[in-house]
């Protein structure tokens, strides 16, 4: 598997796992601003994963 492509499904995972557990109240002590930070990571690296896919070389 290509670096951009784990990295996006490393941080989705991660950004999966930490909401569901603030979201069960195990990781209350998780601020807000954590999850945005994983919340753009994604979809940061989610396009830079496209883009890279798209690219011919």
């Amino acid at each position: 598997m290509r670096l951009e492509t784990t990295l996006f499904l490393a941080s989705l995972g991660i950004l999966i796992a930490v909401w569901a557990l603030r979201g069960f109240g195990i990781l209350t002590f998780v601020p807000g601003l954590v999850i945005w930070l994983l919340m753009f990571t994604t979809i940061g690296s989610g396009i830079v994963d496209i883009v890279q896919r798209t690219r011919r070389w």
